[in-house]
């Protein structure tokens, strides 16, 4: 928490990779094939980890636009070292995509419960800030990720104790998803998992 307060006050646009950045792509890593959308992707670094080690076709998604352009920056200076490289699509979660369109769906969501003493109005607090309880980027997302897996995908979602792990579960559980704890660590502050749901 320290070194995210740290960095809040220096950037103000894009979410840059942190711990919980890491531990998606490990979870992610060791799982994911075929076409891949990583949701939120801020910098792009998580979609460029999938690209350089997994054979996956990666599709990177924001709806911040400053985010936009710096993930579409570093896809384009992966191909020019000669690796495939990403697309980038400006939306909002899964919105602009089709039914049945991707293997996996990869997510670290902004579930920081809001502080109305240090709210801030700019793309930073909407790449952290959850709502009052951090799950009001979340609960959408499980009701609407269903809709773009196909019949065997799984969304690899990254969820922190600080915004009640388990009421994730039972809004997973309640949109039809079982799930798998693929990768755990505890910080100072919180607890990160990284849950895969099918």
């Amino acid at each position: 928490m320290t070194d995210l307060a740290d960095r809040r006050g220096v950037n103000t646009t894009v979410y840059q990779p942190a711990e919980d950045s890491g531990l998606l792509a490990k979870a992610a890593v060791g799982r994911v094939s075929g076409r891949v959308l990583e949701v939120g992707t801020g910098s792009g670094w998580v979609s460029e980890q999938l690209v350089r080690k997994t054979d996956a076709d990666v599709v990177a998604s924001d709806l911040n636009p400053h985010a936009c352009r710096q993930a579409a920056e570093r896809a384009a200076a992966l191909r020019k070292e000669g690796e495939r490289g990403f697309q980038v699509v400006r939306g909002n979660l899964v919105s602009p995509f089709r039914h049945d369109s991707f293997d996996a769906v990869a997510f670290n969501p902004p579930y920081l419960p809001a502080d109305p003493d240090a709210e801030r109005d700019d793309w930073m607090e909407t790449a952290l800030t959850g709502g009052e309880d951090g799950r009001a980027v979340i609960d959408p997302f499980l009701d609407a990720v269903g809709r773009v897996l196909k019949p065997e995908g799984e969304a690899l979602l990254l969820v922190s104790s600080l915004s009640g792990y388990d009421d994730v579960l039972d809004h997973a559980e309640a949109n039809g998803f079982s799930h798998e704890v693929v990768v755990q660590e505890s910080y100072p502050f919180e607890t990160l998992t990284v849950l895969a749901l099918k």
